[in-house]
């Protein structure tokens, strides 16, 4: 195991009705907020009316930007920190999903950082020295953006999507009302338990010896996923089943089961291309890549994939057959993800074989021309991205 130090600020409100109580929560931390928030799914809900009627009462100014958009545009991020200068506020509130969440912590990157300019924060990982406070109003579990200390954005000019990760970037609070889930889509729902195992396997996948504590939460949160993540994608309103996938979502990402061991996050680069070039929803990506991936790597590390196809997948435990149970496991993992109604090639989400390269050569490459390979399980390099993507596409 390796050192660690392990900061997770973020207070948790979780539980039928607590989003009713979002502004009793938010009085002691601000006067006046920024309500940022995405779809029109919050307006049809009326969710965004109880939200600035529970401001209200609590004597909570506000202002408010929509029109966040899957995988978050930086412009968008530029206007809301513009807004929000102009009118003074102390905290950006966010009413969403992992998107809005994401653009919210770019705006308040933004705000604590004047002197840099967003994008160039994001791409050429420039230092900040803090960041306004978040606060998170959850309605789509997927993304783990309530707890973490990650944020995405995407520019679409330049067709580049980057990530950011700061400690300063956790929310000091998230609100999970199970309730609000009920009228996901049902693809998006698919996707979003992609995203979360995509999340435990990017820390999972781990050379790093004597790991065997946060192994053994990892092999767990992933199989509660595999079993309730069906549940509530074939039932949207089973509020019990929606409690344990959205309490994963969070433990995925927050990083609890990633301290002390080197990470991967391959899949995830990989999945950044797709869905700047052809709009690929983030989730549905990473369950085309993720077996892709797996078939190219783990002969780097049979055992850890032996553990994944035993352990998690509930292959049989042959020794003797390595290989076969592995590709076992790897296929078990995607008819999963077929049950969920999530497509198994690239080319069925739209993304054009014609552009692999140039996806593999901007992936494992900086702005500069530099080469950067991705992963850390097995360094993939251009040559590796492109086979990837041919494997899965």
């Amino acid at each position: 195991m390796l050192n660690f130090e392990f900061y997770s600020p973020t207070r948790l409100v979780f539980g039928r009705g607590t989003a009713d109580q979002i502004g009793e929560h938010i009085a002691p931390l601000a006067k006046k907020v920024l309500v940022h928030y995405g779809s029109d799914r919050v307006l049809k809900t009326g969710l965004l009316k109880r939200v600035t009627d529970s401001l209200t009462a609590s004597g909570v100014s506000f202002v408010t930007l929509g029109g966040v958009i899957p995988n978050p545009d930086v412009e968008l991020v530029r206007e809301g920190i513009a807004l929000a200068r102009h009118e003074n506020v102390e905290l950006v509130l966010c009413v969403g999903g992992g998107s809005v969440i994401d653009s919210g912590k770019g705006i308040a990157l933004g705000l604590e950082n004047p002197g840099l300019d967003i994008w160039d924060v994001y791409e050429k990982q420039l230092e900040t020295t803090g960041a306004f406070p978040v606060a998170c109003l959850l309605t789509f579990p997927a993304a783990g953006s309530e707890a973490s200390n990650s944020t995405v954005l995407s520019n679409y000019k330049t067709q580049k999507k980057c990530g950011y990760n700061r400690e300063w970037c956790r929310p000091v609070l998230s609100v999970i009302d199970p309730t609000l889930f009920e009228t996901i889509p049902k693809f998006q729902i698919a996707a979003g338990v992609a995203d979360m195992m995509s999340h435990i396997f990017e820390r999972y996948f781990s050379n790093t010896e004597h790991t065997e504590v946060s192994d053994a939460l990892s092999e767990a949160t992933l199989r509660t996923l595999l079993t309730f993540g069906e549940k509530v994608v074939r039932d949207p309103a089973d509020y019990d089943s929606w409690c344990q996938v959205a309490l994963c979502g969070t433990i995925a990402h927050n990083n609890m089961l990633g301290v002390g061991r080197e990470h991967d996050w391959a899949c995830h680069k990989l999945s950044y291309q797709p869905t700047v070039r052809f709009g690929v929803t983030h989730g549905a990506g990473l369950a085309v890549l993720t077996p892709a991936w797996m078939r190219h790597v783990w002969r780097v590390n049979p055992g850890r994939f032996y553990d994944f196809a035993v352990r998690i997948m509930g292959r049989e435990d042959q020794p003797e057959a390595v290989a076969a149970t592995i590709e076992s496991g790897i296929s078990a993992l995607e008819t999963f993800f077929s049950r969920l109604g999530l497509p198994s090639r690239l080319a069925k989400l739209g993304v054009d074989p014609a552009q692999i390269a140039d996806m593999a050569r901007v992936t494992t490459h900086t702005a500069d021309g530099s080469e950067r390979p991705v992963g850390g399980l097995k360094k993939i390099y251009e040559a590796d991205a492109k086979a990837i993507y041919e494997r899965a596409i």
